[in-house]
């Protein structure tokens, strides 16, 4: 049984992490309200006065020649709210260009790219909603995709600040052209609810993310997969199924922030259905599990994120922002 969120849809690139706090915790963090813009590309409600005249810098670590990041600029407008434009890019790097009879005839380049809006608008001292609007455009050698996408969102603060509840639905939209004819595909769409708690006392907050709720089932069986026979009672031992708790289980991800003091931040999350999906049979290692810690200078903030897909590989990612107010004082 292997994963199923893969492999369907156009830019698929979109579900990637965009910064470091989001790979620490899951890849999935949407219940944060604060002065992090990285944050609000995956959750535009919690773009907020906080991160006026924010810019934040994103940066993976992937092997291979591969670029990935983002770039985000958010102001604050009077009457409108808190208004980013965010570019997230894919650079795969140079690869080798090959005949028919595979001989080398060079090399091509493929890139990934999305050009977003996002306004965020706070209602009231409990309520803000939010909306990103992209333009993606994809290249792969000489073939090219271009496509519209809108993510919406709301969110629930309550009065003591220590309780969050959001809603997102990310990557609704169109692929406008398709790299060759009867190529259309849908995007990656996908509906989000996450909760979070502050506790009073302690140092600890704590999320729980529910992801892909437009989809129940993430699984998939394998259609060559047969029965086998057991060797040593010669029963039949059937193709593994899920069950309930199965597909209920890979709809979360539970995150955990430490928070200590007002400068440093520890982070960790598992992600059950990317540790399913990514693993590797006799050899489980952390796959699904992240961790990443930030640190507040009188300037700037750095993140770090760390996500394990399975036992044979990660993602890093590292993440600066600043606002500009503060170098004018």
């Amino acid at each position: 049984m292997i994963g199923q969120t893969g492999g369907e849809n156009a830019f698929p690139f979109l579900d990637l992490p965009d910064n470091a706090r989001s790979a620490a915790l899951g890849r999935k963090f949407i219940t944060a309200f604060d002065d992090d813009i990285n944050t609000g590309i995956q959750n535009p409600a919690s773009f907020n006065s906080e991160m006026d005249n924010s810019i934040g810098f994103n940066q993976a670590l992937l092997a291979g020649g591969i670029n990935h990041g983002m770039v985000a600029y958010a102001k604050d407008i009077n009457k409108v709210g808190t208004a980013a434009l965010h570019l997230r890019y894919v650079a795969y790097g140079k690869m080798d260009r090959t005949d028919v009879n595979g001989e080398n005839i060079g090399t091509f380049s493929a890139g990934d790219f999305a050009l977003g809006g996002s306004v965020g608008r706070t209602l009231n001292k409990n309520l803000s909603i939010g909306a990103t609007f992209n333009l993606i455009w994809s290249q792969l050698e000489s073939y090219n995709s271009m496509g519209l996408s809108v993510d919406i969102a709301g969110m629930y603060r309550s009065l003591d600040k220590r309780t969050t509840v959001s809603a997102v639905v990310r990557n609704a939209g169109v692929q406008l052209t398709t790299y060759t004819e009867d190529t259309r595909a849908p995007l990656p769409i996908q509906a989000m609810l996450g909760i979070s708690h502050k506790l009073e006392h302690a140092p600890f907050r704590f999320s729980l993310v529910a992801h892909h709720l437009n989809k129940w089932d993430l699984t998939y069986n394998d259609p060559n997969a047969e029965p086998t026979t057991d060797p040593l009672t010669g029963e039949i031992v059937p193709v593994e199924s899920a069950g309930f708790g199965e597909k209920l289980g890979r709809h979360f991800i539970v995150q955990v922030e430490t928070l200590i003091g007002k400068t440093v931040r520890i982070r960790a999350a598992f992600d059950y259905n990317q540790r399913r999906e990514m693993l590797v049979q006799n050899r489980p290692g952390m796959g699904g599990f992240s961790f990443g810690a930030g640190m507040n200078f009188k300037r700037f903030t750095v993140d770090y994120g760390l996500f394990i897909f399975s036992s044979a590989g990660f993602n890093n990612m590292i993440s600066l922002r600043t606002d500009f107010d503060k170098w004018r004082k």
